[in-house]
């Protein structure tokens, strides 16, 4: 069938994509003793790469080559008399054209040998051209180099995993953003710059480049902070250069410049980025640091009402918030979704113990409060999909701790009702009639038979807020309904009374509802 030939339009439309696996060498290829490929012709096999392979027997192949393969071809389109002509300098000056990145040429079942004009174009045309034995088919070509491309794609997930790890532990350090440029550098053997909003160099680490590569990399900085772009990519004298705006929209600019570009080197730079984002983030809002003095605050012995304008901006006793204890709905909470769930409340003051997570939400529009960040929320904490949430009543910074109390109940009957969250009440009740300290007393006296024992009283305190269900009992403290039958026994021994008695209940169910008394 006749085939177009439309090198113009080809020349001038963009390059196709690479396949998402880096090209393996071709001497990897030919080390392959169960191929027995042997290359006759062209420039040293270590200096070409190959993106995949493709068998034709067309005579014209260029319109269907994307470039960077093995062609593979057994000569059944050449003629008897090419060797007298210019078929072969046609043939392959074709292939080179498309961007071929060698050829391999089959001794059957058609050619004993590979013509020698075949192997003189190749030469004189820079192609690398590959003997392939009687024995080895073209399949098992393609499919060696299917296996050294996953067995590299393999390698360059292990090398970017490990240059996550170690950006996100140097990120962890004292010195954050030096550790992440140092360890940048390092990975890619080059040179790592934070410019800043201005286009000065603020930190840097790696190799100091040559003058006009160090000029270039100003330039493409300040490219991409005068332009939509956020990267850009430039060669200057034989330098890779990339630059990368950082998302705190303040201006600042990772530039990195390495003597050569390996696969991966892209997704390693992204990922310092998106660490230097965070960091300049942090240092340009003040936010980290606010939180930093909080803590120092606390610790030193000041009151939580004196750090929480620190934590939420703005003053002092107005301040309201909502403690929210969180569960996923399968498996255990990791640091990255539960900096997502604090995201997604609108606080970044989120702690991760065990299998619950903790998180101190602002109430927005309460007196004297700002938004700590972009996300804050309008309302009380609404259901986050995959959690299931406990939320306490807002409340002032002294009595966070009662409000944690209150969370932690909340998420337990949550989850034994399966419901996505259950907010604490905050009505008046009778227990309210009742003077705190004259209730204190009474519930002290009331449950000191069972308070030496925490289990008990909280899973009376559980069993009694479920109305008595054993299953869902079981499920809100994560035990067996054995175990709460056996622990409910154990109370009313303890407690000389019958718990079958609805105002018995009722009398334990106000005493359990001050946390003090269970200790």
């Amino acid at each position: 069938m006749p085939e177009p030939a439309v090198p113009s339009v080809r020349s001038a439309s963009p390059a196709p994509p690479a396949p998402p696996t880096p090209p393996v060498s071709l001497a990897a290829l030919l080390s392959r003793e169960d191929l027995g490929l042997r290359q006759i012709a062209g420039p040293p096999a270590a200096d070409v790469r190959v993106h995949w392979a493709h068998t034709s027997e067309m005579s014209d192949p260029y319109p269907y080559l994307l470039g960077g393969e093995l062609l593979l071809t057994a000569g059944v389109h050449v003629p008897e008399a090419a060797g007298s002509g210019t078929y072969f300098d046609d043939y392959v000056a074709r292939i080179v054209e498309a961007g071929g990145a060698a050829l391999g040429f089959g001794l059957a079942p058609v050619h004993d040998t590979v013509p020698r004009a075949l192997v003189a174009a190749c030469e004189a045309y820079g192609l690398p051209l590959v003997e392939v034995p009687e024995r080895t088919t073209f399949s098992g070509v393609a499919r060696a180099v299917w296996q050294l491309m996953a067995r590299a794609r393999l390698a360059e997930l292990r090398r970017i995993s490990e240059a996550q790890q170690g950006l996100a532990a140097a990120a962890s350090r004292p010195d954050p953003v030096p550790s992440v440029l140092r360890r940048l550098a390092g990975r890619l053997e080059g040179r790592a710059v934070l410019y800043g909003p201005e286009g000065t160099e603020i930190a840097a680490a790696g190799r100091e480049p040559g003058g006009e590569v160090r000029r270039a990399l100003e330039e493409l900085a300040r490219f991409v902070t005068g332009h939509a772009s956020s990267t850009a990519t430039d060669t200057v004298a034989g330098t890779r250069l990339a630059a990368y705006a950082l998302g705190t929209g303040q201006g600042f600019v990772l530039g990195v410049a390495a003597p050569h570009r390996e696969s991966g080197d892209h997704t390693i730079a992204s990922v310092a980025a998106v660490l230097l984002s965070l960091l300049t983030g942090e240092h340009q809002s003040g936010t980290g640091a606010a939180r930093s003095s909080a803590l120092v605050r606390l610790l030193l012995g000041a009151r939580r009402e004196e750090v929480a304008p620190l934590l939420a901006g703005g003053g002092g006793e107005a301040h309201r918030w909502h403690v929210v204890h969180a569960r996923p709905d399968a498996g255990t909470p990791d640091p990255v979704s539960a900096s997502a769930l604090g995201a997604a409340l609108g606080s970044p003051l989120v702690d991760t113990a065990e299998e619950v997570v903790r998180v101190l939400v602002p109430v927005a529009g309460s007196a004297g409060t700002t938004s700590t960040t972009a996300s804050s929320p309008s309302s009380p904490p609404a259901p986050q999909p995959g959690w299931v949430l406990g939320v306490s009543a807002a409340v002032g910074p002294a009595e966070w701790p009662a409000a944690d109390v209150q969370a932690a109940r909340a998420l337990a009957r949550a989850r034994a009702v399966r419901a996505p969250l259950v907010r604490h009440g905050d009505r008046p009740a009778l227990a309210d009639l009742v003077p705190a300290g004259e209730a204190e007393a009474h519930a002290r006296a009331l449950l000191a038979p069972v308070a030496a024992v925490p289990a008990l009283t909280e899973t009376l305190r559980a069993w009694l807020s479920l109305h008595g269900s054993w299953d869902r009992t079981a499920v809100a403290l994560s035990v067996h309904r054995n175990t709460v039958r056996q622990r409910i026994a154990r109370c009313a021994a303890l407690l000389e009374t019958d718990l079958d008695d609805p105002d018995v209940r009722m009398e334990l169910w106000f005493a359990l509802r001050d946390p003090r008394p269970s200790g």
